[in-house]
């Protein structure tokens, strides 16, 4: 895997944020202070097997969000070739999805939450000229380096992140403290096919076709997305793994 050139990664000049906990209420609560419907939110969910448990989740699912410990994400990461590719340097309306690379230290809910929702069906219940909107305006023409730079100067998302990360169940750790998980993002692209999103590798990488009814929760897209990810993690850790899994979907009736 190709490593980006990390111009602002200067030793003790590097923003860092607050790492956020992987909880609905908090990924929910980002998203409506960029400017997203209330319409729509994040869920829990509690298995990636079990039907009767998986139909609690709203439907249509835009996005499948995870966060998996820093020591399986590399395992899995290893024996991934999907991520052998080129660096990434799409830009434009065209792009079947919109990535971003990370540069903010501890961002990376952040970042995962903003593939959620800017892709996809999601894209839909963004506010127009909502900050959030406004910034995927800015975004879409730029290369992958000055939408990342375009993120890190960006005032409105420090702010939305900010007021976050001082919610959920456990106590905010630190900027400076280690960050132990990664978060990785899967959702249906305007081309129909699933793609997973995650800042700290060379571009989306292309996870194949869905069917016209798939969403990002059908059976066919935990197939080719999430499952996998989770076996190669859990088979070259040789140990059970604790990860945790939000879905992005439109507010229950």
């Amino acid at each position: 895997m190709a490593k980006w050139e990390e111009t602002e990664d200067v030793e003790g000049d590097r923003k860092t944020f607050v790492p956020l906990e992987n909880n609905p209420e908090v990924f929910t609560a980002l998203l409506h202070k960029l400017g997203v419907a209330p319409t729509l939110g994040f869920y829990d969910i509690l298995s990636l097997d079990d039907q009767d448990l998986l139909a609690f989740i709203p439907r249509p699912c835009f996005a499948v969000l995870a966060t998996i410990p820093a020591e399986a994400y590399a395992a899995a990461r290893a024996v991934d070739s999907a991520v052998d590719m080129p660096i990434y340097d799409g830009s434009g309306a065209s792009e079947p999805v919109i990535w971003f690379r990370q540069t903010i230290g501890h961002a990376c809910g952040t970042i995962g939450a903003l593939h959620a929702v800017s892709n996809g069906g999601a894209k839909a219940f963004i506010t127009p000229d909502s900050d959030l909107d406004k910034l995927l305006k800015a975004a879409v023409p730029l290369k992958p380096k000055d939408r990342a730079s375009l993120l890190y100067n960006s005032a409105e998302l420090e702010a939305a992140h900010s007021t976050a990360a001082q919610m959920g169940d456990s106590v905010a750790p630190l900027p400076s403290e280690e960050n132990y998980n990664h978060f990785i993002a899967f959702v249906r692209g305007d081309d129909g096919h699933l793609w997973e999103l995650e800042g700290g590798v060379d571009g989306p990488i292309d996870r194949g076709v869905l069917g016209e009814a798939d969403d990002a929760l059908s059976e066919k897209a935990l197939q080719l997305g999430i499952r996998p990810f989770l076996e190669k993690a859990t088979s070259a850790a040789n140990e059970t793994i604790n990860f945790s899994v939000v879905a992005l979907a439109p507010a229950l009736d």
